[in-house]
């Protein structure tokens, strides 16, 4: 079967006993399924029954059909795009002349909200064009006299107003978003949506087709908004629209594309199959609705394709209601949401079914229906990390022990919680995640964790199948685009090495790539003449001193569902290895540094579900109450995003926010390798690269200098290495805010990713030699200092790397919990004699320096040797 022309019956019949075998279809097979007809399509959707009863059974809710209880909330009907069959946008013109606003008022939105409650509306659904000041001024005008910087500010504001005053749940539908958008929103929504529609190409690209002069419909784009939402952890509703003229190939297409960022995050919660329905006054006006079986069919392969897990969603509005029945022989399991008081405005043309009706034809086929919230029972029951904090409360007042609603249960609205509501911010936050400890100075037990998985090991990750077919796709892409390259590789070695010492620099224009991959993949005799060259740079650039900075690492809590495939640190508040330091006790640390000499404290966290965005304010500020002149460098680029979202602060107010109260300068983790493709498999995708970015480029406009870092060995290969340095260089040449960049081989042995399989077991030795001299080279003359860690590559390996062009070895540490719980061996703190035996060792001196390479007092310099490390005598317990 071509993409042009349909199966015969012998195709039809060999997917069908496919399918009814349980064999993975692909997309040949589903496409000849959507053919099927008469007797083959009875028996197809006998199939998809099956498969959805197996779903209901498993989740303890057999035959049990949902819906959401809803009112619609049309914020507004202007939009950017000019889709060419919808009815919902307008024109500025056109709501004037009818008497309207450009936006519903808050007064418009909460009338619609409170007669929502009032009839027992769970849920209030927002729905809007996309970015409708991008192309209204009137919109715009509107947004500034009302004081909103954009459109997803009001819905966000408003979000809270209903929260608030009527208790309904909103599920948001605001169209494209930025990840840091869909960050915003969280916090205000338990769930949000957006359709995918189509991941057609051409009818994006072609003139006349119904996507065409629709920025907001580039699949790609939108295929962006639904992995975003997944590495938010948002529960989200998606799904395609069927009949606007896509082949069947690429509706299966479609559904395949929506599966696979599915597998991945694991927070699609509904797929929408939504057939096509003509509309006056539109350009698709004279085209035919989607035909009955057609529509049946491509419920029906949804339902195979995605599986027994997924709910499959069709609108009961959209179909005569004589056929309603038959969508449920074709798999269906959720309607919807349903309204008792507002109109579908997308559809305005077909009534919602009155409610008795809908229960009525669901009972006759033989189903019980039963009524939901917006986010389904799975995220409800599960709330870490599905649900913010702030809207858990509003979520549980309406909810079951099931998970659905509690229905005649009417809202209520209740405070939205702001960022500060825990009163003393930290503090309270603190006692109230202790695990109920009362004395502030008890041990708290972070020597590591005692088994080598987090209890929801089989859950936070996501499809380990999917995860590692992803990577597998990382490195085949490796293989293809360096098959060329290999065959010239003695040259490019050659032609590299000459480069390196003439114009080390150079290596990291995108001119000189494949010679920058080339040195990174050389090894043996090439190799000791690159560890040569890089030492002699090195030299050169910051003489023979090793230098090293007396710090104390503090984490303090290692709660975190951010669910990094690559960290064996993080918890769950519920392990019995998670622990949160009281206020007190991050002080008590700080001063016990200082008065062994100390000139840092270097302090991180995991991303705690409960950690106000201004609790970091309150840590920085207990550092210098503490410790008034010691150097807090903390908070990765993932805490300051955490931080900002969750106070409802741009990046810039926040990190302005944080210096004044202390924040002297940031570390540059959380960057692993900054290309998205490998931090999907490493991290979900948690901070994107354009996001890190980001970050710490605000990070240094504001004057709060960062270290720069890299995490390698894992999934990645050298062409990601040369790329992440290159993009390295480009920040630091705009904003020189760089103190210096750290290499951190993977430590495998504990790592997720690692025990499903799907990594390689760290670095080598000769990758490390590559990485740290090719990263003094690619950065000469922009980042002067090149640290190699003592943690991760033991004595042996800081020698061998002092040899090839690194001029620091980091700190003293006193705590390290990070590496060691993902397996290191090299112990988690080192005296000051020790680290000055390590330089001896390489044959060089060593010097200690502060945060910033200044020259540290002799004062500060003595306080440091007159405790003999490590510091058993310290009251802190051994992190």
């Amino acid at each position: 079967m071509t993409a042009d022309q349909g199966p015969n019956d012998r195709e039809t019949a060999r997917a069908l006993s496919r399918a009814a075998r349980g064999v993975a279809l692909d997309v040949d097979e589903a496409t000849a399924l959507l053919h099927a007809r008469g007797e083959d399509l009875e028996t197809l959707l006998g199939l998809a029954s099956a498969v959805r009863d197996r779903g209901l059974q498993g989740a303890g809710r057999p035959g049990v059909i949902t819906y959401s209880r809803k009112v619609f909330i049309p914020l507004t009907r202007l939009c950017r795009d000019r889709c060419h069959y919808c009815t919902f946008a307008t024109d500025p013109a056109s709501l004037r002349r009818a008497g309207h606003s450009m936006f519903l008022s808050p007064d418009e939105v909460l009338a619609i909200a409170r007669d929502g409650a009032a009839l027992g509306c769970k849920e209030a659904l927002f729905t809007l064009g996309d970015r409708p000041e991008d192309r209204w001024p009137a919109a715009r005008e509107w947004l500034d006299a009302h004081g909103y910087d954009d459109t997803l500010s009001y819905v966000r504001a408003m979000a809270v107003r209903v929260l608030e005053e009527t208790g309904l749940l909103p599920h948001l539908n605001p169209g494209v978003m930025s990840w840091e958008e869909l960050a915003r929103l969280k916090p205000v929504a338990p769930s949000m949506g957006m359709m995918l529609e189509t991941s057609s190409r051409r009818l994006f690209e072609t003139p006349g087709e119904p996507h065409f002069g629709s920025p907001d419909k580039d699949p790609d784009v939108r295929l962006r908004v639904l992995a975003d939402a997944g590495r938010q952890a948002v529960p989200f509703t998606t799904g395609i629209l069927v009949g606007i003229g896509e082949t069947p190939r690429e509706r299966v297409e479609s559904i395949l594309d929506i599966r696979r960022v599915a597998r991945e995050h694991g927070h699609v919660q509904e797929v929408i199959v939504q057939n096509f329905r003509a509309k006056p006054d539109t350009a698709m006006r004279d085209d035919d609705d989607l035909p009955l079986d057609d529509y049946l069919a491509t419920i029906a392969v949804t339902r195979l394709l995605l599986g027994p897990r997924m709910r499959v969603q069709a609108p009961p509005n959209l179909t005569d209601v004589a056929e309603v029945v038959r969508l449920l022989r074709a798999g269906v399991d959720d309607w919807g949401g349903v309204s008792p008081l507002t109109p579908d405005h997308v559809n305005p043309e077909r009534p919602w079914p009155h409610l008795d009706d809908l229960a009525r034809l669901t009972a006759e086929a033989g189903f019980e229906l039963r009524e939901r919230l917006t986010a389904h029972p799975e995220y409800v029951l599960r709330p870490d990390p599905w649900l913010d904090p702030r809207v858990r409360q509003h979520v549980a007042a309406l909810a079951g022990p099931d998970g659905l609603a509690v229905e005649g249960r009417d809202p209520v609205g209740l405070r939205w919680q702001q960022p500060d509501e825990y009163g003393d911010g930290y503090a309270a936050f603190a006692a109230a995640n202790s695990g109920g400890r009362t004395d502030l100075h008890a041990t708290v037990d972070t020597t590591g964790r005692t088994g080598d998985r987090r209890s929801d090991f089989d859950e936070v990750y996501g499809d380990w199948s999917a995860i590692g077919e992803h990577a597998t796709d990382i490195a085949a892409r490796a293989t293809a685009a360096g098959s060329s390259a290999v065959e010239h590789l003695d040259g490019d070695v050659r032609a590299g090495l000459a480069l390196a010492a003439d114009d080390p620099a150079a290596l990291a224009h995108p001119d000189n790539a494949a010679l920058a991959v080339a040195l990174m993949s050389c090894d043996g005799p090439a190799l000791d003449a690159l560890a040569r060259i890089a030492d002699d740079v090195r030299r050169d650039t910051v003489g023979d001193d090793v230098t090293f900075v007396v710090t104390r690492n503090i984490n303090f809590t290692n709660v975190c569902y951010t669910g990094c495939r690559f960290c064996a640190f993080a918890q769950r508040r519920t392990d019995a290895d998670a622990f949160t330091l009281s206020l007190p006790e991050v002080g008590d640390r700080v001063v016990e540094a200082w008065d062994v000499g100390c000139t840092e404290i270097c302090m991180q966290g995991g991303i705690h579900p409960d950690l106000p965005g201004t609790a970091y304010f309150d840590l920085a500020r207990e550092v210098k109450r503490r410790a008034p002149d010691i150097h807090l460098h903390a908070f990765s680029p993932m805490e300051v995003v955490n931080g900002a979202t969750r106070s409802g602060m741009s990046i810039r107010e926040w990190l302005v926010a944080a210096k004044e109260s202390g924040l002297d300068s940031i570390p540059g983790t959380a960057a692993e390798i900054l290309d998205d493709d490998v931090r999907w498999v490493l991290t979900k995708g948690k901070l994107p690269t354009a996001a890190w970015v980001d970050v710490i480029t605000t990070a240094h406009d504001v004057g709060i200098p960062s270290s720069s870092t890299m995490m390698y060995g894992h999934v990645d290969n050298p062409a990601h290495w040369v790329a992440h340095l290159a993009l390295l260089r480009e920040v630091q040449e705009r904003t020189g805010g760089f103190t210096e960049f750290v290499a951190l081989p993977f430590i495998h042995h504990n790592a997720p990713v690692y025990l499903a399989g799907v990594a390689r077991p760290g670095s080598t030795r000769r990758d490390d030699r590559a990485v740290h001299a090719m990263a003094r080279l690619m950065l000469h003359g922009a980042i002067d200092h090149i640290q190699c860690s003592w943690v991760k590559l033991g004595t042996e390996g800081v020698v061998t790397m002092l040899q090839g062009g690194c001029d620091d070895i980091g700190g003293t540490l006193m705590e390290e919990t990070i590496s060691r719980m993902a397996g290191s061996q090299h112990g988690s703190r080192k005296s000051v004699e020790e680290l000055e035996g390590l330089a001896a060792a390489a044959g060089r001196p060593a010097r200690q320096r502060s945060t910033a390479y200044a020259e540290v007092t002799l004062e500060r310099r003595a306080a440091a040797r007159r405790v003999a490390l490590p510091l058993d005598a310290i009251a802190a317990p051994s992190l």
